[in-house]
């Protein structure tokens, strides 16, 4: 008698890389268009926020939430503090609980599970369990911009420090191929440029320079032309983010390696481009069009 075959576990590792993060919506659309239906979600920071709207069968709804985002409504969310980052995150965190993503890890329609970083111990934590809200919102808090978030005894960060695309986390989670999703592969350099560069200032940061508090006004001042031209505080604080998960990523994947790379060419986006989402989407979807000729060798799609 003839045994059959078991169907591979496929797991998708959604990687870090802030306002990029909207590109993972376009590529999971063009892999559910090409048959390619994964029985696995994983993120990290902006990958589990996008990981966790996809595991709860919310993508389409947060897809049109997203594209629909005005730099004025990226402001609204956000509420400044002078203790453990710029941002509470609790407004934001609030506003997804309310519209997309308020129950248990184990109720998810998909396994899922977030990256975070114990800010002690230096230490990966992998959230499993408990409430979803709470394991993204750990997931997502970028040292410097986001306050970090006790949980369960540990002061938590930005998984992005230790694992930015959670290979790893997809193998231990049983997956047999994992397409791993990296958003950073050619953003090194983007956000300061070369020393004669010019410069133009974002929409966001502008309309966040004007809602920033008087306390932390000074640590954004204003740069006349003539001055020698230095990248904002925010422009160093994301090119330093970009350095260390571009060597992180590179690194951990040379040791555990995925199955399939979809790679979008998100250069042009800046960390705080949350209004760009269309464009985004647009390269997530190209980038897997590209990747399918290697996706079919490994016998995925229809």
């Amino acid at each position: 008698m003839t045994q059959q075959r078991r169907k591979p576990i496929i797991a998708l590792a959604l990687g870090s890389g802030s306002a990029r993060g909207w590109a993972h919506i376009g590529v999971l659309n063009a892999l559910e268009q090409a048959g390619i239906r994964p029985d696995i979600v994983c993120g990290t920071s902006i990958g589990a926020l996008v990981g966790a709207a996809y595991a709860v069968g919310e993508l389409k709804r947060f897809e049109h939430w997203v594209t629909q985002l005005k730099v004025r409504d990226i402001v609204s969310l956000m509420d400044f503090h002078l203790n453990g980052g710029m941002l509470k995150g609790e407004r934001l965190m609030g506003f997804f609980q309310r519209h997309f993503i308020d129950c248990p890890v184990s109720d998810l329609k998909l396994p899922f599970a977030a990256v975070a970083t114990d800010l002690h111990t230096g230490q990966e934590v992998w959230l499993r369990e408990g409430s979803t809200t709470d394991a993204v919102r750990a997931s997502i808090a970028l040292p410097g911009l986001f306050s970090p978030v006790w949980h369960e005894g540990r002061l938590l960060v930005d998984g992005g420090l230790v694992n930015p695309v959670p290979v790893s986390l997809a193998r231990a989670m049983g997956a047999d191929i994992v397409l791993a999703i990296d958003l950073n592969t050619d953003i090194l350099g983007r956000h300061t440029g070369a020393p004669t560069e010019q410069k133009v200032r974002s929409s966001v940061g502008s309309a966040w320079r004007a809602h920033v508090p008087v306390a932390l006004s000074a640590l954004l001042p204003e740069v006349s032309q003539e001055q020698e031209r230095m990248p904002s505080l925010i422009d160093i604080l994301a090119a330093s983010i970009n350095i260390m998960q571009v060597r992180i990523t590179r690194s951990r994947m040379a040791g555990d390696p995925a199955d399939a790379v979809i790679a979008p060419r998100l250069a042009a986006l800046g960390l705080m481009d949350f209004h760009k989402a269309e464009a985004a989407m647009d390269e997530g979807r190209l980038a897997v069009e590209a990747s399918l000729p290697g996706l079919r060798l490994l016998g995925l799609g229809s």
